[in-house]
């Protein structure tokens, strides 16, 4: 069989599996239309603001997109084609599933953060942990995502238009993006670029095949199966591509993104089209560039050589761009590694105001309320951009992978206090706990132990965490479900 039948059997994959597993996890959330949601409840024109269903899914995919879908399959592509199955089940089972739950226990607590909504079902210790945990990634995911872009601007444009020149002008975006209504910037340009992000996936997919391109063509050793490990630095696939392939597959920065569309969906069953949609329209964009990273270089060998160039992964996208779809490609390209890293930066930050005004308890309809915790916020950012985020961000993946487990396990725990089947979530949240532990013990920038010994405590503290959920399923369900006020009775 002509291995473009695997692209095609992955597409549907993830296509078929949407249609069908998504309404399976939607019976276990148990959404509810006629409930008043918090675009309509708590109203106040600056985050709560209620939307049109497609345009929340476009502003959806672009928020949790970012550079993952594209950057990391590109990364994940050298270890061969077992990242497609990473792609299609991690996202089908795992992403969004989590992406789905996230958003839609944020629509049910009224729009709360994260570590609020991780609060209310694994309790106080976890909520005060993802407070810190969430609001030092977001600000961390800002700054990356001011710096990257920046580097790429001040190289197309005049000496002028330097590098401090790019960053000013891009944290200067940032700053309204964050202060000014969700309707004013977000939503009128997030679903244009949203466009713009699946027609370069589009455009690379049908390149691909109107070239000729034989697909998945890397040798492996005689007797290796297709899935094989083709790394040319014999890294293992369990689990740095894991951690390698996030936003693709999985990725907790989604649980941070996901409740500023709850504060503007108008009935909670287009939860399933906009959350768990949008994860699966991710995992398409990443198997289209895992895929093109694959075939489009005759090698992991050449593909290393193609990332280790100036810019890295962003070299690898222009390239292909450039090649497949000429210079209309090499716009789209540039636009695109631009915009998606722009379009996560500001968001975080946007993300990040509204986790400290949930904990402090400032109200968000007044721009002086909204300058009081986003000036600091950006202070910070500023000075955090002069340091070289290299080392950090390599803790970027697995912190990001972390976060993702323990919305995993607080989705577990809503099934149980709803006494829905929880183990659809459960045995996700397991996994992710062994490969995330698993990860940093064993990899370079974590502890260095060796992976034998790194896979063992990965998996021995995956047992642990599954006996204690177990051991507290009583308490849950002892519990009565928490419901925050949604009527009318709700303040503004």
């Amino acid at each position: 069989m002509p291995h473009v039948f695997y692209f095609f059997l992955a597409l549907a994959a993830l296509l078929v599996g949407y249609y069908l597993y998504s309404r399976v996890i939607e019976r276990l959330f148990g959404p509810n239309p006629s409930r008043p949601t918090p675009a309509e409840t708590l109203s106040d024109g600056v985050d709560y603001v209620k939307r049109p269903s497609w345009k929340i899914f476009l502003i959806q995919l672009l928020n949790i997109a970012g550079v993952g879908p594209v950057f990391g399959p590109i990364l994940g592509a050298l270890y061969g084609p077992a990242a497609l199955l990473w792609i299609v089940l991690g996202s089908l089972l795992a992403g969004a599933v989590h992406d789905y739950f996230s958003g839609m226990m944020s629509l049910r607590y009224n729009g709360k953060s994260v570590p609020d909504v991780v609060g209310f079902t694994l309790g106080q210790g976890f909520k005060q942990f993802m407070r810190g945990f969430s609001l030092v990634l977001l600000v961390l995911v800002g700054v990356v995502f001011v710096t990257a872009p920046a580097g790429i601007l001040s190289g197309l444009t005049p000496p002028w238009m330097n590098f401090s020149f790019w960053l000013g002008v891009i944290f200067l975006y940032y700053f309204l993006a964050t202060i000014l209504p969700i309707d004013v910037i977000i939503a009128k340009l997030y679903p244009l670029f949203a466009v713009v992000l699946l027609i370069m996936a589009v455009g690379v997919a049908g390149g691909l095949i109107v070239k000729g391109y034989v697909f998945y063509n890397w040798e492996v050793a005689p007797g290796a199966s297709f899935f094989s490990n083709v790394h040319p630095k014999g890294l293992p696939i369990w689990p740095l591509m894991f951690i390698t392939i996030a936003c693709a597959a999985l990725s907790g920065f989604h649980a941070t993104q996901s409740p500023l569309m709850a504060r503007c969906v108008g009935n909670e069953r287009a939860g399933r089209r906009i959350f768990y949609g949008a994860m699966i329209a991710e995992a398409i964009i990443g198997l289209v560039w895992a895929t093109a990273g694959m075939t489009f270089y005759p090698s992991a060998q050449a593909l290393a050589a193609a990332l280790a160039n100036q810019g890295a992964a962003a070299f690898v996208v222009k390239d292909i761009s450039l090649t497949l779809l000429g210079s209309v490609g090499g716009v789209l390209a540039i636009l695109g590694v631009v915009i998606l890293p722009i379009s996560s930066g500001d968001t975080a930050f946007r993300a990040a105001r509204l986790l400290v005004a949930d904990f402090f308890g400032f109200s968000q309809d007044k721009a002086r309320s909204r300058l009081l915790i986003a000036l600091p916020l950006f202070i910070i950012g500023i000075f955090l951009s002069q340091i070289d985020f290299n080392i950090i961000w390599r803790y970027f993946g697995w912190a990001n992978q972390t976060l993702a487990t323990v919305v995993l396990w607080s989705a577990a725990a809503y099934c149980v206090r709803r006494g829905v089947f929880h183990w659809l979530v459960t045995i996700p949240a397991t996994f992710m706990t062994a490969t995330c532990i698993a990860y940093i013990c064993g990899a370079p920038e974590g502890f260095k132990i060796p992976w034998t010994y790194s896979y063992a405590i990965g998996i021995a503290t995956a047992v642990f965490s599954l006996s204690w959920f177990l051991a507290s399923m009583g308490k849950f369900r002892t519990k009565i479900l928490l419901e925050l006020p949604c009527p009318a009775a709700a303040s503004k």
